[in-house]
């Protein structure tokens, strides 16, 4: 097999931390009490029965977004209905601040190899909006980005895969595709390309898996912590 030249990364839960890291930073930007966001998806999914529903392909990642968006809503006296208005209320203005420490010094140890960078989204400017790019500098290094918000394929669909391959005009098996689903990096595996499984609790071994494909190293120290306020 030939050395891969592409790393292909999800957005929410790899390059950014997840909103389930973020319930207390969400809250006090809504204006809740510390408390009132209690599902915690990979981190505590024998209580969140929605999230082990997404697990087991009864809804799609969309549909359990969609809920959360709406009950987070009503906590706050509001009918929500797009999942803009949750990620923007409760995370701010200011995106550097939800990028994985470990994404960033990830994305940049591969840009300066020269490796190929580029996104693979099921919903990139459906959740964060479509000024979001502008806005976060670190994202100008990928070329494509392939958001589902446009094409309306959803992973683990093959076509997806096969459109950011085409799209950064190498096969398949060059890129190293990085998502937080199970289903999605299987999609990956049977399109051809080498998958790797984001495990959102131990970031800094899943990026350096990432670039062990390609012969490099994260340029971190495992001691350096996540910024999560849900320890």
């Amino acid at each position: 097999m030939n050395p891969p030249s592409a790393l292909v990364l999800d957005f929410g839960g790899v390059v950014t931390r997840t909103l389930f890291e973020t319930h207390r930073l969400s809250e006090a930007a809504l204006g809740l009490p510390p408390g009132s966001l209690t599902w915690r998806g990979p981190f505590a999914p024998e209580t969140d029965v929605l999230w082990r529903r997404m697990q087991d392909d009864e809804i799609s990642e969309r549909d359990y977004w969609m809920e959360r968006t709406r009950e987070v809503g009503r906590l706050v006296g509001e009918e929500w209905s797009a999942m803009e208005t949750f990620v923007r209320r409760a995370r701010g203005a200011d995106p550097e601040a939800i990028v994985r420490p470990e994404a960033h010094a990830a994305i940049r140890v591969a840009h300066a190899a020269g490796i190929r960078l580029a996104v693979l989204s099921n919903e990139l400017d459906l959740f964060y909006g479509a000024d979001f790019r502008q806005r976060l500098p670190l994202l100008s290094l990928f070329d494509p980005i392939v958001d589902a918000t446009h094409t309306g394929i959803l992973k683990p669909d093959p076509r997806a895969y096969a459109a950011v391959a085409d799209a950064l005009g190498v096969p398949a098996s060059s890129c190293v595709f990085v998502d937080d689903q199970a289903r999605n990096v299987a999609g990956a595996g049977r399109a051809g390309m080498r998958a790797v499984h984001f495990e959102v609790r131990d970031p800094h071994r899943s990026f350096s898996e990432a670039l062990a494909h390609f012969g490099l190293a994260l340029d971190l120290p495992e001691s350096v912590a996540e910024r999560t306020d849900n320890a």
